[in-house]
């Protein structure tokens, strides 16, 4: 299976899942940095059949799957006039990926031969021209014996680059501290239905993409209910010092227009699940706004 949506911690709590309270102070959690790179490619050796393979999530599709085993299949498989962008990324991917053991996934950044790329929100900027052919930030590794039911699993290896293809693999650490995490009064919160917290993301979602803020009145009236408004508010606060606590290593300068920014955000993996880290109010307004890939 391909990997999985993530939800912003504030979205879980909607429908009453408090433990994302201990998640996001598990010292354990295992820590990534979301790179906002577009196409997502998928590439490695088909455990079916030994062939080495590039494509899209589309490889996992259990009807109309696309895997591209050859560059005559890249052709075959997408039409010239309406996909030529796609093409041309998997043919640079299928001439210049390494061939590896296993299944990989990873945001493809750009080509080589500039310092500065914007593959879609976030600009990159390298410290030096890139001479490698392609630049992909892989992320994820899947395991299992049938490729569209593989199961992803955070990258944690390190991929070694080549002469043609640089991988971007950055690391993130945080300050420590010693808090424990927050045990709020739930007794008198009216938590949503997963019908009701679909509908309050979606309202969510348009007060951001608007670039107004999102203040405890708008909440309130959303959500129906004032101590579930505060309880979100307070997710989101705590996530806000989780990311100012973060220090991020071997990543190419983020920006959005001349802003610099903390990537696009972090993936906490931790013993529930995977969770997902990003400045709303920053990021995602640009990507509603501004993202190419949206």
């Amino acid at each position: 299976m391909p990997l999985t949506h993530l939800e912003h911690p504030e979205d879980y709590i909607l429908t009453g899942e408090t433990w994302v309270f201990d998640a996001l102070y598990d010292k354990s959690a295992k820590l990534s940095v979301k790179i906002d790179g577009a196409p997502a490619i998928v590439w490695g050796v088909n455990p079916e059949n030994g062939k080495s393979f590039v494509g899209t999530k589309s490889v996992f599709n259990k009807k109309k799957i696309k895997i591209c085993y050859s560059i005559d299949d890249i052709f075959r498989l997408y039409d010239i006039e309406t996909h030529a962008s796609l093409i041309e990324v998997l043919c640079a991917c299928y001439m210049n990926l390494p061939v590896t053991e296993g299944v990989y996934q990873g945001d493809f950044i750009g080509v080589g031969g500039a310092a500065t790329y914007t593959p879609n929100t976030i600009t990159y900027k390298f410290p030096e021209i890139v001479n490698e052919n392609i630049i992909i930030a892989p992320h994820t590794y899947y395991t299992g014996d049938v490729l569209n039911q593989m199961q992803p699993h955070p990258l944690e290896g390190e991929l070694i680059s080549t002469d043609k293809c640089l991988f971007v693999q950055p690391s993130v650490d945080r300050v420590r501290s010693n808090v424990s995490a927050v045990r709020p009064k739930i007794e008198s919160v009216k938590f949503l239905t997963a019908k009701e917290a679909k509908q309050a993301k979606q309202d969510i979602n348009a007060i951001i993409r608007s670039g107004e803020e999102l203040t405890d009145w708008d909440l309130i009236d959303i959500l129906g209910c004032a101590y579930l408004a505060n309880l979100y508010q307070l997710v989101v606060e705590i996530k806000e010092d989780l990311l100012d606590s973060f220090i991020v290593y071997n990543c190419p300068k983020s920006y959005i227009g001349d802003e610099r920014v903390h990537q696009e955000g972090f993936v906490m993996t931790t013993d529930r699940g995977m969770i997902k880290l990003v400045d709303r109010h920053k990021f995602s307004y640009a990507n509603f706004t501004q993202g190419r890939f949206q």
